[in-house]
């Protein structure tokens, strides 16, 4: 649905994908944007296998489901991208996707920098954001701060992730997401969609 009153220059809903490195913030700088502007944009909420973290709640973090379920959804092609992600499956209902984007809404989902890559190859119009923390030795504190898994399953995830700072050139946007300016990395991000919706020449995006 376009928002222009216009034909000359239009405005359609985008889909921007915030990835990044575990333990980065894409979550809460999603959650910020979601917060700043409600009536504009929708969050995709990710279908998992793994058991929830304490604090998470199903059907807002994430889409918490067995695996049988999420073979069904697979089956019937229900997801637009899914992967195996330290032992458990993650993937994104298409049709929350969907429905948003009819609506008018811009559609924002965080992915792992694995499934960035899925989805830029199937979507080339994806809006994509590396969100990094303001060094590599912040991201590292964070990562062991979680305390969340065993201090194996910490050092894989330290490993993976100076891995995907490899890979930040096949993004977009690079977005800092330091502690105390979380304010300033939504921001940015906002200003990113607005001149997206911005360009000359923008067609609908459909799935």
């Amino acid at each position: 649905m376009a928002t222009s009153n216009n034909n000359i220059c239009p405005s359609y809903p985008v889909l921007v994908l915030i990835s990044g490195p575990s333990a980065v913030g894409k979550d809460t700088i999603a959650r910020g944007v979601i917060e700043k502007r409600p009536d504009d944009f929708f969050f995709v909420v990710t279908a998992t296998t793994r058991e929830p973290r304490d604090g998470e709640l199903h059907g807002i973090d994430y889409t918490f489901v067995s695996h049988d379920e999420f073979a069904r959804m697979i089956e019937f092609n229900e997801l637009l991208e899914y992967a195996v992600v330290y032992n458990d499956y993650k993937g994104v209902p298409k049709k929350q996707i969907q429905d948003a984007l009819a609506s008018g809404k811009n559609v924002i989902m965080r992915l792992d920098v694995q499934g960035a890559a899925t989805v830029r190859e199937l979507i080339p119009e994806v809006i994509t954001i590396f969100l990094i923390a303001p060094t590599e030795e912040e991201l590292i504190k964070r990562l062991r701060e979680r305390k969340s898994e065993s201090a194996e399953g910490i050092n894989l995830r330290v490993a993976t992730a100076r891995k995907e700072l490899e890979r930040i050139h096949e993004f977009d946007y690079c977005v800092v997401n330091a502690d105390d300016e979380q304010d300033q990395a939504v921001e940015q991000i906002l200003n990113i969609v607005d001149a997206a919706r911005c360009r000359v020449g923008q067609e609908p995006l459909i799935l």
